[in-house]
């Protein structure tokens, strides 16, 4: 199986905007655009769209075998003469005939020739994108890196390689992993088991992993860790300066210089907000602060809600029932419901005998208690709730709105 393994799928989501034009399949199959009040502006005419999305305002769609891009409008801005492509990135789309790949700008002018073996899913990222060609290695490809001119920067050596981010690739030789910098340079040695190229860089720092344990290096290829962690594929998201750590099955927190701020010694934890994290040992909850101090006690339950601090309060749960509690551990809205969601924009979902209503910080029920469930929290002034089997917003007031 030929290996190369992109951050295309990661960043998908992250490329796309918010659109007003959404594909749509007819009933006989075919695809074609409407726009967002539901108004087709392409009727049902392509065999399917490549990711359903527009990227850099061109989306790929394909008929009889053959992909070109279409614009916003749905014009056919590109034909339809590829026997594969991939989605604009930098001002350029990655092209396939003939079973070579090259490159064409938004006018559709072939800007690198078609002569590659392969390119990387994820098209340019910060001006280079990954090429190619049969080499030594077993999965038949060596690859490299090429600018926007064709150039090739990094010569094709690697038998793995990851889209550019933040200055550096992760890339692979001979089973071992490392990072590179945009002239080619070796960041760190070729040494590691695995890199955790899909979360990427994270406060300047990456998941690197030998032996099937995890640390953490800097972009200057320095370990500010031991790689003694036992981190799910090697994950550490910094939140507010402080990254999650597990090691023998417990739990604690790091900063970014690599300190533990605390023992390694909680059956679990939840991210810092509002500089407090709640942590949790032998089934009691409390919250620390970001020296490891133990600012609020731990002694709440168990709950299935994830317990982060949001305007200054945050809920918990004691004897069964949730309430919320300020930064000092003061109880400011007693324990009485059943279920509940945070604070966003002054107000919470919260749920008392079977129905959910709204509160507002000081406990008084600003909506009624009638829905069946109130989904998340408030946002731009709505939220979105559920009574007899109908979803919909309403406004701060409780009215329905769009």
């Amino acid at each position: 199986m030929k290996k190369l393994l992109t951050t295309a799928f990661v960043c998908l989501v992250a490329m796309t905007t918010t659109q007003a034009q959404t594909f749509f399949e007819d009933t006989n199959g075919k695809w074609g655009l409407k726009d967002q009040a539901g108004k087709v502006i392409l009727p049902g005419k392509y065999d399917e769209p490549i990711n359903e999305e527009f990227f850099e305002g061109l989306a790929v769609v394909a008929l009889n075998d053959k992909m070109g891009f279409i614009d916003k409008k749905g014009k056919e801005v590109i034909p339809l003469k590829y026997d594969d492509a991939r989605y604009f990135s930098e001002g350029l789309a990655g092209v396939s005939l003939n079973d070579k790949w090259g490159f064409i700008d938004k006018t559709g002018k072939e800007v690198i020739p078609i002569i590659y073996e392969t390119i990387g899913m994820g098209g340019f990222s910060e001006g280079l994108a990954i090429i190619g060609g049969g080499g030594e290695f077993d999965d038949g490809y060596d690859y490299g890196y090429i600018d926007r001119t064709g150039k090739i920067i990094i010569p094709l050596k690697y038998s793995g390689a990851r889209d550019f981010s933040e200055g550096l690739a992760v890339v692979e030789r001979y089973h071992k992993w490392g990072l590179i910098d945009k002239t080619g340079k070796e960041i760190t040695p070729m040494k590691y088991n695995d890199i955790n190229w899909i979360s990427g860089f994270s406060e300047g720092l990456i998941g690197v992993s030998l032996n099937d344990k995890w640390g953490l290096v800097d972009k200057t290829g320095k370990e500010v860790t031991p790689i003694k962690y036992d981190n799910d594929d090697g994950k550490f998201n910094f939140y507010e300066g402080m990254a999650i750590v597990v090691l023998k099955g417990k739990l604690g927190f790091i900063d970014k210089t690599g300190k533990e701020i605390t023992p390694v010694q909680y059956d679990n934890v939840i991210e810092f907000s509002e500089g407090l994290a709640a942590v949790n040992l032998n089934g009691k909850w409390g919250f620390i602060d970001k020296t490891g101090r133990e600012i609020i006690p731990l002694k709440y339950d168990e709950g299935e809600y994830d317990s982060k601090f949001s305007e200054g309060l945050v809920a918990v749960n004691l004897n069964g029932k949730w309430g919320f509690i300020d930064k000092t551990g003061k109880v400011v809205i007693p324990f009485k419901y059943d279920d509940l969601g945070g604070f966003s924009e002054g107000l919470a979902g919260v749920n008392l005998n079977g129905k959910w209503g709204i509160i507002d910080k000081t406990g008084k029920e600003v909506i009624p208690f009638r829905y069946d469930y109130v989904y998340g929290r408030f946002k731009n002034g709505k939220a979105y709730v559920e009574l007899n089997d109908r979803d919909f917003y309403i406004d701060k007031t409780g009215k329905e709105v769009k």
